[in-house]
């Protein structure tokens, strides 16, 4: 059981610096709880398997888990909204006169260079007045620039496309290819995220958005890797993403298992059955009845006891692990006793070769 544990357990078997590091919380934990925590069925299989369809549900049951519940994500994120020009757009503006080439060649070659900037809401453009365009689509500003000129030289033909957007990007930071994608009003979250070239080993579940330095309750998880378009809002500038590594979520697996480990969870969730397939399974000296899963605040964790037979006989689905889990695999009663046996065989086995030698010399010990 639990309680039992002893202190050679908490030897070095290869483990990180961390894995060692929990040892000693679980320790800690074990001898101050007392019997606070015995018996086999403080949380059974039936509340795990409760708990495992919240944590199918995705990012935000899991948080709600974790004591970190998140509004829902509203609907009116997922509307288009118009694109129109802002401050700080850099513009490029094309003019055709037939009868200027000269004011024609200016335009091109300022636009080609460095672009049209919005300032103080207006364009500044060569022998008009300043130009209100702030808040227009670019048709409209289109229109009222070929209206400008056309007051000055009649038969003048504009043509205006942005040439850089200074405040309508969204920025983009960690596991990603790109650090910012422009935005239109149309382009949805989906989009930015296939543009950013996002690795598949990337951690979904700790990635987020922020906008107007909130998070927003989004699952990139259900997005990406299941195809949950109630997930792909509408971007706006000035948005920020982060994409983060694969070992920003991670559980462990220890005790009686072949190989305790940290296991990443980019998807914020992993079956119990495949996390001790990644441990290398449960050995001889493993106790297959007494599966403990930890769960929660290390100081007042919740603890579910399974047995093998609840992880070879339910799906995976209700049985779920998510980030900071414990799976401990308690240790067979006789296997403390052939651990003891075994650090006394070789002092029996010198001291039999002691007798051995002494006894060729005609010397008796009793």
């Amino acid at each position: 059981m639990l309680t039992q544990t002893k202190p050679h357990q908490l030897r070095a078997r290869g483990t990180s610096t961390l894995m060692q590091l929990c040892w000693l919380l679980l320790a800690s934990l074990l001898t101050s709880c007392g019997s606070s925590y015995m018996g086999k069925d403080l949380f059974g299989a039936d509340e795990f398997v409760i708990d495992s369809y919240k944590i199918r549900e995705g990012k935000l049951s899991i948080l709600e888990l974790e004591g970190k519940p998140q509004d829902s994500l509203d609907s009116s994120l997922l509307e288009e909204y118009p694109d129109t020009i802002q401050e700080d757009d850099i513009l490029q503006i094309f003019l055709y006169n037939p009868r200027r080439p000269d004011i024609a060649s200016a335009i091109h070659q300022i636009s080609s260079t460095i672009g049209f900037r919005v300032t103080r809401s207006s364009l500044y453009l060569p022998d008009l007045k300043p130009i209100w365009i702030q808040g227009l689509s670019l048709e409209d500003a289109r229109l009222k620039i070929e209206q400008a000129y056309e007051e000055e030289l009649s038969d003048t033909e504009v043509f205006l496309s942005y040439r850089d957007r200074i405040t309508r990007k969204v920025e983009l930071a960690g596991l990603v290819a790109v650090a910012s994608i422009p935005v239109d009003g149309k382009v949805r979250l989906f989009d930015v995220l296939s543009k950013a070239r996002v690795p598949v080993e990337a951690n979904l579940f700790k990635s987020y958005v922020i906008r107007d330095r909130q998070l927003l309750p989004l699952d990139l998880n259900r997005l990406l890797k299941e195809g949950d378009m109630s997930q792909n809002i509408v971007m706006q500038g000035c948005d920020k993403i982060y994409i983060a590594e694969p070992s920003a979520a991670t559980l462990m697996v220890m005790g009686e298992v072949a190989h305790e480990r940290v296991i990443n969870l980019p998807s914020g969730f992993l079956s119990l059955r495949e996390a001790l397939a990644q441990a290398g399974g449960i050995p001889y000296t493993g106790d297959r009845s007494y599966i403990q899963i930890i769960r929660g605040n290390i100081a007042q964790p919740k603890i579910y006891t399974l047995s093998w037979e609840h992880v070879i006989h339910l799906p995976n689905e209700s049985l779920l692990l998510m980030p900071g889990d414990i799976v401990y695999v308690a240790a067979k009663p006789i296997t403390e006793w052939n651990r003891f046996i075994s650090q006394l065989l070789p002092s029996f086995t010198g001291l039999d070769i002691v007798t051995q030698k002494v006894q060729t010399l005609g010397i008796l010990i009793p």
